[in-house]
C-alpha cells in the first residue's frame, strides 16, 4: 500500500506539473511552479496520510495529525511564495533560464518542471509511513513531530522577516544580509525548510520495522535538492555574480547550510 499510494502521489503530481508549466508559459513567470508545485505537493500529502488503513474505516487521529503537518506546510511556504510570485520581477533562475534558452524555453522548461513530480512522490514516503504507524492513539513522538515542524515554520518565519527587514533599509542596498540567522547560515530559509521534514520520521521511525527507514526518504532528498540542486548552488551563483568579492568574504565566514558561529574575518 506505500508504494500504491506514492505513486498516486507521482501521478497527481505529474498533472499538476504539467498545469504549472503551461500556467507559467502563459503568464510568461516561471515562478508559477514553485508555487504550484508547493500547494499540489501539500494537497497530494495530504490525500496520501488520510488513505483508510483498511477497508470501509476512517482516519485515525494520527492520519489527521500528519495530513495536518503536511497542509500546515503547504499553507505557510505557498501563501509566501504567491503573493510574492504575483507581485514582484521574474525570479532570477527562471529569468536567467529565458535569456540563456532563447526559443527552446519552453520545451527546457517542461524537463524542468516535471521531475518535481517525483520529487513529491518521495517525500510522500515519509508521510505515508508516519501517518500509518502502528497504534492508534497519540503519543509522545507525535507531539515532538509537531514540535520540529512548528520551530522549523517559526526559525523559517525569523529568517524571512529578518531578510526583508534588512533589504528595506536602503543603507544596505547592495550589501550581503549577514544580520541576526543569516549571520550564521548563508541560506537559514532553506536550513529550516529542510528541518520540517525530520518532523515525519520523529513520528513514523521504528528500528525494529525496517519499512520505517522510509520515513527519513523526505529529510535526505531535500537535502539533496535544497543543497546540491535548486536551492543553494544557482542562488550562491547569483549572489557571487551581483555582489563579488563582498559575498566571497561572507562565504569564507558563514556557514552554508546549518547555522554555526561565524568565523572570523
Amino acid at each position: 500500500m506505500i508504494w500504491l499510494l506514492a505513486l498516486a502521489a507521482l501521478v497527481f503530481m505529474t498533472v499538476v506539473m504539467v498545469c504549472a508549466w503551461g500556467y507559467g508559459l502563459a503568464r510568461r513567470n516561471g515562478g508559477w511552479t514553485d508555487v504550484f508545485w508547493t500547494f499540489g505537493t501539500g494537497a497530494a500529502l495530504a490525500g496520501v496520510a488520510l488513505f483508510p488503513l483498511q477497508a470501509g474505516a476512517g482516519p485515525q487521529a494520527r492520519q489527521w495529525l500528519v495530513a495536518g503537518l503536511a497542509a500546515l506546510w503547504a499553507l505557510r511556504l505557498g501563501g509566501y511564495l504567491a503573493p510574492r510570485v504575483a507581485a514582484h520581477p521574474e525570479d532570477r533562475r527562471y529569468a536567467q533560464f529565458r535569456t540563456d534558452w532563447g526559443k527552446d524555453y519552453a520545451r527546457n522548461m517542461l524537463f524542468v518542471t516535471l521531475p518535481q513530480a517525483p520529487a513529491s512522490a518521495l517525500l510522500a514516503l515519509s508521510v505515508i509511513v508516519a501517518a500509518r504507524t502502528a497504534g492508534a492513539a497519540l503519543a509522545f513522538r507525535d507531539v515532538l513531530g509537531v514540535a520540529v515542524l512548528l520551530i522549523a515554520i517559526s526559525g523559517e518565519g525569523l529568517a524571512d522577516a529578518q531578510m526583508k527587514l534588512f533589504k528595506a533599509d536602503p543603507g544596505n542596498r547592495g550589501k550581503v544580509a549577514d544580520v541576526g540567522l543569516w549571520g550564521w547560515s548563508r541560506h537559514p530559509n532553506y536550513f529550516f525548510e529542510w528541518l520540517g521534514w525530520l518532523a515525519y520520521p520523529v513520528i513514523g521511525f521504528d528500528p525494529a520495522r525496517a519499512i520505517t527507514w522510509l520515513s527519513f526518504t523526505a529529510p535526505v532528498v531535500m537535502y539533496l535538492l535544497l543543497t546540491r540542486v535548486s536551492g543553494v548552488p544557482p542562488l550562491e551563483a547569483a549572489q557571487l555574480k551581483s555582489k563579488g568579492d563582498a559575498y566571497r568574504a561572507y562565504q569564507a565566514r558563514v556557514s552554508a547550510f546549518f547555522p554555526l558561529p561565524p568565523k572570523s574575518a
